[in-house]
């Protein structure tokens, strides 16, 4: 295919293009795509995206739901982030590593200005899961310890050491031995607490839990687990890579429970949707533990001029539109007016949850939930299951949408569910 082009294709070169990719997924980088569109017609070529909508090659439009699990915290290329990269590639792309990135540090200031207590020191990353992986780091270069304590059914990445702290046995088994992790029943204090032992550097959790089905814990779960680690003289991280930047209806997950962290790591949103960016963010006697070994932690792409100039144009929109508020009002219309779906059309789905822009569909059956994400993209709009909990679809769309835009989606909703109850088992 031609790179870097976008302009309009025929409907030819659409199908053609469209051949082409799943066949070359297939042969040249991963399987999957192939053996799903043998049995799911959800599967197309995505082309282009605005605000909360996304194109596939041959123009259908979706209502993106799902905003790349989280990513699309702005919507589809914001034209201001877009403005400041683009000016910021015109002058230039990635840092020389020997002189110093003013970017940098103005994201880094724009991060501590909005984040909760004495967190005010950041390291940049590619990735959710490299902050993970430097948030781990650092817990046991302070700590001097080298065991942790997590949740049953969490997710906080795929490399080795974020993998370590993953409550999915499924993606664990294979490369055992892992880091020491001693894993608990998510919103659960007590269990944490006789989790810990002399050996214990860290506690990481998610303020809700995302992939394991969009679990808000209890009220009194998080403000227990900061008065137990601190009692115990453990860390806790908080792992704010999906929840941060506005989506559950605060700044931050932390925020809802007054809870400030030991060491928080973001991603997704941060990004602005357009150049991935994450970062592990921490407190000054913490941060300390690097002094003697600067060069401990380094990464070549990390905190490159693209990156940092969406994470501070991201922080700077973010608080000023007050997307956190927005976010808040909207989730509450949208949780409200599904679960009046649910109490209308009985036996697809068993509960609504969740907080702000970050929402659960627990379906009775598994089988129940992927039939009705199918029925949704029939439907033009876009939702994807969570990954340990498939019978839960999440809903994650841009903090920008309209209300109008909700009723549309509650609209095909309703329509999907019907489509749902009135077809016999199986697709």
């Amino acid at each position: 295919m031609e790179v870097g082009t976008n302009r309009p294709l025929t409907p030819e070169e659409a199908a053609e293009l469209t051949e082409e990719c799943f066949d070359s997924f297939d042969a040249f980088v991963n399987r999957w795509p192939k053996p799903i569109r043998d049995w799911d017609s959800g599967q197309v070529v995505e082309w282009e995206g605005e605000g909360v909508t996304i194109k596939d090659i041959t123009g259908r439009t979706f209502i993106d739901c799902l905003g790349g699990y989280g990513v699309f915290t702005l919507g589809h290329r914001h034209p201001e982030v877009i403005a400041a990269v683009k000016a910021q590639l015109d002058r230039l792309a990635l840092h020389s590593q020997k002189l110093l990135n003013p970017i940098a540090y103005e994201a880094a200031k724009r991060l501590a200005k909005v984040s909760p207590g004495d967190l005010k020191r950041t390291f940049f990353t590619n990735s959710g899961t490299e902050a993970v992986e430097g948030a781990l780091k650092l817990a046991r270069l302070y700590t001097r310890k080298p065991k942790f304590v997590s949740t049953v059914n969490s997710f906080h990445g795929k490399t080795l050491g974020s993998l370590s702290v993953t409550g999915r046995d499924i993606f664990r088994k294979p490369m055992l031995p892992l880091l020491a992790v001693s894993f608990v029943p998510f919103g659960d204090a007590g269990a944490v607490e006789r989790a810990i032992d002399d050996e214990t550097c860290a506690v990481i959790v998610e303020p809700i839990q995302g992939e394991g089905g969009v679990h808000v814990p209890p009220d009194d779960y998080l403000p227990a687990l900061r008065e137990i680690t601190r009692k115990k003289n453990v860390l806790l991280i908080v792992d704010e890579v999906q929840t941060g930047l506005g989506r559950t209806g605060k700044m931050f997950g932390v925020d809802h429970w007054g809870v400030v962290p030991d060491i928080m790591c973001l991603a997704k949103g941060l990004s602005g949707g357009v150049i991935p960016c994450g970062a592990f963010h921490t407190n000054d006697e913490i941060w300390r533990s690097f002094h003697p070994l600067p060069l401990f932690q380094t990464s070549t792409f990390g905190s490159n001029p693209l990156a940092v100039t969406c994470a501070a144009k991201t922080i700077e929109i973010t608080a000023r539109d007050r997307l956190p508020e927005r976010a808040a009002e909207t989730g509450a219309y949208f949780l409200g007016k599904l679960e009046e779906l649910i109490e209308r059309l009985p036996g697809v789905i068993r509960e609504a949850r969740g907080k702000g822009l970050l929402i659960g569909l627990e379906a009775i059956t598994e089988e129940l939930g992927t039939r009705l994400a199918h029925a949704l993209f029939d439907r033009d709009v876009l939702v994807a299951n969570t990954l340990n909990n498939p019978r839960v679809i999440r809903i994650e769309p841009p903090l920008i949408i309209e209300r109008a835009v909700v009723d549309e989606v509650l609209g095909r909703m309703e329509a999907a569910m019907k489509a749902v109850r009135a077809a016999p088992s199986g697709r």
